[in-house]
This record gives structure tokens, sequence and C-alpha cells, in this order.
């Protein structure tokens, strides 16, 4: 039996996770190895002792935390964490593995059961780390609730009591056949029975989209399916493998077993295809990355394209499209989008303020459900993340004796830049927010002025995809910045221009913090509904896997060091630093 180690670590949010660490027996020429391990939900990092034993990898760390709430990790009074939130806190233990071990993130893989399987599944997708294999058993895409119009009522209740809670109906009868298994989940202290509505209705959303955009998943992936499986919906199981991506996956479904497949008394057949999987993903070097488009550019063409005259959706479009001309007008946000187009700096702003406005009560109260569609608040929360991440790196800088310039490359009315550095103690040296239409660089420069930052800030036209024009900035930047660009452009040959030019501007260890739309509910609405800043062609937008997005920012010599993302999995922010000396 390995003796693990107990150890804890910092989330983002300052909340220290309890965890557990198996260390690898010493020897073997290959570079550290190790696996991290997911427990179910109610479980605990405790209870995957016998999958460190029993997979036999002598050679490779183990790793298993408590999610928060759960075991020995603590939940904060008043904390209502979001699924999104459990995905974060994943992606920085998997950091915490990286740096405080030593063990690169392509030398690490990841195993996970139930609830652990979908927040690996959505942080591999949303946060497109390039680990080496992923082992989903049993995935909770979509939990059995036996009561009629469960999730109607719950998603209400939770609108009413956002900490609301729910006991868990599954016995341990239903979860193995093992008795030894059955009778430890009855009396182990640790086992947390309750779960938060907002989790449990985060699980079916993300484990949805993650589903929908499955071909996003490139890492190579083994699923194992338990065949009796009265806990959770096997079908959309199948859904995920036949939409992955990976090149190398595979599929096994255990005849008779319940949904605790790892626990189940002939365990050994499905740890053995697991351990077997491990092995073959560990032999094989870890291909190297390439920055060749995607399925999402294939997704833009066919959104460039009409749809047909005998289409149901061309017409309910055209309503839309009409009804934005007439009742819509009503609206401020909305008459503001229609007049400068719905991706302008006019509108982004407009939306960053989120004051409802229109004519009539009726005008206000559509604005205020237009404020509130779900792009808008995930433009929201991307501005939030942004302004945190340039403190972040800022105060990084400050420590380091490095001075802050900034750079903005395409800045709209650059709110968030200036909003950033005026709510808070921390001070650039230098503001410069570019951008090439010049009603933003007129109102950005009236801004820059309303804030009474013109000693430091200023705002010029300036092309963010002219390689020349951004190596030439002088004094060179410290901190760039590129938001809500990329996705409007199809090519990657713009792309790459644009940050080669950042790189020849940023020196060694300065910072790029850039976004990303690695998916977005409403994508052909609008492409099909809303004009662009562009002469009032559609908006259609070109949505990166953060895969894609991380690799082109790679390539130009940037190394991404952290991001952040929305609890409805729409829009990143990430931060990268210049490699060099």
């Amino acid at each position: 039996m390995r003796l693990p180690e107990e150890q804890s670590f910092p989330t983002q949010d300052g909340t220290s996770l309890f965890y557990r660490h198996w260390p690898a027996a010493g020897g073997g020429s290959h570079e550290p190895r190790a696996m991290i391990l997911l427990h179910r939900g109610h479980e605990h990092s405790g209870r995957m002792q016998h999958i460190v034993d029993e997979l036999d990898l002598p050679r490779y760390a183990m790793f298993a935390w408590d999610a928060r709430g759960h075991g020995k990790s603590p939940l904060s009074p008043g904390d209502q964490p979001s699924l999104a939130t459990f995905v974060k806190d994943l992606d920085v233990f998997a950091r915490h593995v990286q740096y405080a071990y030593g063990i690169a993130i392509e030398n690490i893989g990841v195993l996970a059961q139930s609830v652990g399987s979908v927040l690996a599944a959505a942080w591999v997708h949303d946060y497109a780390p390039p680990i080496r294999c992923m082992v989903l058993a049993a995935p909770a895409f979509r939990v059995r609730l036996y009561i009629p119009f469960a999730r109607t009522i719950l998603g209400l209740a939770a609108r009413v009591n956002p900490g609301l809670q729910v006991k868990s109906y599954v016995k341990p009868t239903a979860l193995t056949h093992d008795r030894e298994r059955i009778e430890s989940y009855r009396s182990d202290p640790l086992i947390t029975r309750p779960i938060s509505v907002r989790v449990l209705l985060g699980l079916y959303s993300a484990a949805a989209r993650v589903i929908e955009d499955a071909q996003a998943i490139q890492v190579p992936v083994q699923l194992l399916i338990s065949g009796s499986d009265w806990v959770v919906h096997k079908r959309p199981q199948h859904e995920f493998f036949e939409r992955l991506g990976s090149a190398v996956k595979e599929k096994h479904v255990f005849r008779g077993f319940y949904h605790d497949t790892l626990g189940e008394r002939d365990r050994h057949l499905a740890i053995g295809k697991a351990r077997s999987f491990v092995m073959k993903s560990f032999a094989t070097p870890p291909v190297a990355g390439t920055c060749e488009r995607d399925f999402t550019h294939d997704e833009h063409a066919t959104l460039s394209r009409p749809l047909s005259v005998l289409s149901p959706r061309r017409w309910i479009f055209a309503l839309s499209r009409l009804s934005l001309r007439s009742g819509g007008q009503l609206s401020g946000g909305i008459r503001i989008g229609c007049r400068a187009g719905f991706d302008s700096g006019s509108s982004l702003d407009y939306v960053y303020r989120n004051r409802p406005s229109g004519v009539t009560l009726l005008g206000r109260l559509i604005d205020w459900f237009y404020l509130n569609s779900i792009g808008w608040k995930g433009i929201r929360v991307r501005k939030e993340n942004l302004e945190r991440a340039l403190l972040r790196t800022s105060r990084l800088q400050r420590d380091a004796g490095v001075p802050v310039r900034v750079v903005d490359i395409a800045a709209g009315h650059g709110r968030y830049v200036l909003n950033a550095f005026t709510a808070d103690g921390v001070r650039a040296d230098q503001i410069l927010l570019r951008d090439y239409d010049a009603r933003n660089v007129r109102e950005g420069t009236a801004l820059i002025q309303e804030t009474g930052m013109s000693t430091i800030a200023r705002f010029e036209p300036g092309d963010a995809f002219s390689r020349e024009s951004l190596a030439a900035l002088d004094p060179r930047p410290t901190l760039g910045i590129v938001s809500g660009l990329y996705e409007l452009f199809p090519d990657n040959t713009l792309v790459r221009r644009s940050l080669a030019g950042l790189a020849d501007a940023i020196p060694p260890r300065g910072y790029l913090i850039y976004t990303g739309q690695p998916w977005h509910p409403q994508l052909e609405m609008i492409a099909r509904v809303l004009p662009s800043h562009r002469g009032g062609k559609p908006w259609i937008m070109r949505r990166r896997t953060q895969r894609e997005l991380d690799r082109l920012v790679a390539e130009a010599g940037f190394r991404k060091i952290d991001q952040q993302i929305d609890e409805w999995g729409i829009f990143t922010v990430s931060v990268a630093q210049r490699v060099g000396q």
C-alpha cells in the first residue's frame, strides 16, 4: 500500500484546499510523471487509495484533492461556488503540481469519476491544458432525476434561495456490488451528502456544452461506461465519445457495473483498461502542437452562407431582424447596435455601463432583457476578468521593479483599461490605447480626459494587424492587451501578424493579456441577425478553440501562465509571458 502525504494548496480566491500526494518510487530514466485523480460527487480523495494501489504505477506520482466543501476541504460560510469554480480549482491544482513538484503539464494524466469526469472534460475543453491523457469513468453528464420537471423546479427554487442544497437520493447499494465499499460509504464521516443546487444545475449546462463541442477536445481519451448505471444516463456518454476530436480514443462498456465503475466488485476489469491506456499514452511522445485551423473555421464558413429559402430558420431570423429595426428601436442599446454595429466600441461601452435606457417604460424593459442576454453578461464578466488580470500582472511588474507600460492594440473606448488603474492603488507609468476606428479614438480620448488620466494615458489611431507598426512602439510596452479582436477575423494570417508584432514590441518576461471565445450559445443568431461595425455587414464571429488560440500565442513566443473564464464557458481571459532571458 502506497502511503500518501497530506498537503494543501491555495486556490484563486485564497481558499486552501486539502490534497493527498502519493510520491513516485525512485529510479527510472524518464522525466517525472503524474496522475491527478478526481473523486466522485459527495466523496473525497481518501476513497481513491485503492485506485492508487490497484493501478500499480509505482513510477508515477499520484495526486488527489478534496473538492471544496468535500472531505477535508472547507466551504466558507456564505460561499456559493459555481461549477466553474470547481473547474478553475482543478486548473490551479494542476499548476500547483507543475510548479511545486517540477512535473511538466505534458507529463500529467487525469483519471476521474462521475462528477469529477465532467470537471475534467470541462477543464480540458475550456482551458486546453496539453496533458498526456484523460480517463473518464461514468461521467455524470446527465444525472437521473426521477421526479418530473425536477430541473425546472430546482431552477425556480434556486432563484428564491441561491444557497439551496438537496440531499443525495443515491444509496450506496446503487453504486457498487462490493460489500466492503458499500459499508465504508455508509460509515465514512467525510462523505458529503448534500449537493448545491447551483452546482447540480451547472453540471447539466456544462455537460451539454462539452458534449456539443467535444470536437474541441483532442487529448487522448478513454471512456469507461458502467452498463447498469442507475445514477446517470449513458446516452450522453456515447454522444460525447462520438463527437470527441481526439485522434486516440477508447470506449469500454462493463456489463452489470453500477455507477462506481472503479469501485465495483470486478473493478480489476476497468482499472486494467485504465492502466493499459495510461501506459500506452505515456509510451508515446506528446504530439507537437500545430496552429492549423480547426473545425471552427468551417463553422464560420457555414455561417457566412445564406440559409435556403425553404429553411424555417431563415424566416425566423428575418423576423428577428425586422423586430430589431421596429420595436427594438425603443431600446437604447439596440438602437446603438443598429447604428454603430453590435460589435462596435460604442455598443461594448454601453454594455459595460449596464444601465437600461430607452423610449417609454417598454423600451427600458426591452433594454433590460437585451443587456441581460447571456452573451452580454459574459462580456461584462470578461471585463472584470480583464481588469483583474491587468492588476495582477501590474503588481508583478511593480514587485520586480519593472516599469508598467501598457498598450491595448484594439481598445474600443478603453474603459476596462482605465477602470483598472483608477479603481486600485496600482499605477501605470504609461497607457497607450490604439484603435483603427476614428470614432473610438475620439470617444476614448474624451474618456481619458473624464477619468483624469491624461498625464499617463493617450489614445492614437493604430492598425492591430501591422507587425511593423507594433514592433516600432517606443518606448516598448511591458504589458500588451488584445481583447475581443481575433474572433472578428476568420483566417489565422492576420492573427499571426498581430501576435508577431506584439512579440517584437514586448521585451522578454513582459506580459500579454489576450481574450478568446471558445464557445457561444448564440453564435448563429448573432451571425444571422445582428449587423457589425463594418458597414452593417453581418456580425459573423470565428470562435477559436482555446487550444488553437493558445498555440498561436505560443508560436509567437509567449508562454501561457494563467486563464479565467466565465461560468457559462463563453469568454476566456489569458495571461502569457514573453519567453526569453
